[in-house]
């Protein structure tokens, strides 16, 4: 049976399946995983401090896998510049560059004249209208129930991606709230070509960076165990519901800066939780998938598990 797309012919992978950008996780062990498992794995640029250091990703990368891969640009959270890492990727060939938050036209106008993929993450049709007008391959739709940094409409997916569908004439990857083969055939029911994971591919064996604390937490959780933080500096993001989110959410009514906010949203913050297992002293990003998650498969498990569930969806089909 077979699961092409137009985003599995653009991205010359098997399953239309990409992984998240995953701050702070997604570097050579997970990317080359997902990637050689028939899917597209990511590395995330700005978790790393140098441009040596992504270029010394990078290589591992093309080392651990032939098949081809992406570096994400988390442009809108950092507040880092980005160019002298941007440079690395297209010096070294990466055959696929994704932009999440932040306006992509910069990064978009760079790769104008390379043969690098370009696929921009979007949370608002107008948003997907815009990157599809500045040169997008492909636009990656996150609703609602996604984990990390959201729209802030609160749209669902279920609305979302048809409505970008109907908008534009480039591929539409599906993301947010999807954690099976289920999900991933619902999305192409709404009119999507692909999906991208985030939280699922966390809760995985080769996401070796994330803590056993972490994977635990995704694994025990329920959809009503995240919460959305940071909505009143404007940027909106799910994370794992404990007591460092409530304080946030504390903070946010009382004195809704982000001065105020700044050391419980911090990246050291983040990395409390995700690589020490300070589940209760730091924050995890989540999306409404963990009431899916029940294990910690390998990569190849996962996409091989998605797969035959696809499989059975499409037979109920005919």
């Amino acid at each position: 049976m077979s699961f092409q797309t137009r985003v599995t012919n653009l991205l010359d992978i098997k399953y239309p399946i990409i992984q998240g950008g995953l701050a702070y996780l997604a570097y050579s062990d997970l990317c080359s995983a997902v990637s050689n498992a028939g899917g597209l794995g990511q590395v995330t640029a700005m978790s790393l401090k140098t441009p040596e250091e992504l270029r010394a990703e990078i290589r591992k990368v093309k080392i651990l896998t032939e098949k081809p891969f992406g570096v994400n640009f988390a442009i809108g959270q950092t507040g880092r510049p980005y160019e002298h890492m941007l440079q690395v990727a297209i010096d070294e060939n990466v055959p696929v560059i994704t932009m999440t938050g932040g306006n992509p036209a910069p990064i978009l106008k760079k790769l104008e004249n390379t043969k690098i993929k370009k696929l921009v993450l979007v949370a608002a049709k107008r948003q997907a209208l815009k990157a599809e007008q500045l040169g997008a391959d492909a636009v990656m739709v996150v609703g609602q129930e996604g984990g990390g940094h959201l729209g802030r409409d609160d749209v669902g997916t279920m609305v979302l991606i048809p409505q970008v569908v109907d908008a534009v004439s480039i591929p539409v990857i599906a993301s947010g709230g999807i954690a099976d083969g289920r999900g991933w055939m619902a999305a192409h029911a709404l009119g999507a070509e692909g999906i991208e994971m985030g939280t699922r591919f966390i809760a995985t064996k080769e996401c070796v960076h994330a803590s056993t604390a972490y994977k635990n937490v995704l694994i025990a959780s329920e959809e009503t165990n995240t919460t959305v933080i940071k909505r009143s500096i404007g940027a909106p993001a799910r994370a794992i519901k404990n007591d460092w989110t409530e304080t946030i959410l504390s903070i946010e009514k009382a004195n809704p800066t982000y001065d105020a906010l700044k050391d419980y949203v911090s990246g050291e913050a983040n990395k409390q939780f995700i690589y020490e297992g300070n589940i209760e002293k730091g924050f995890g990003w989540a999306g409404q998938g963990v009431g899916l998650i029940k294990d910690e498969p390998s990569v190849e498990e996962l996409i091989q598990r998605m797969v035959s569930e696809a499989m059975e969806v499409r037979k109920k089909w005919k």
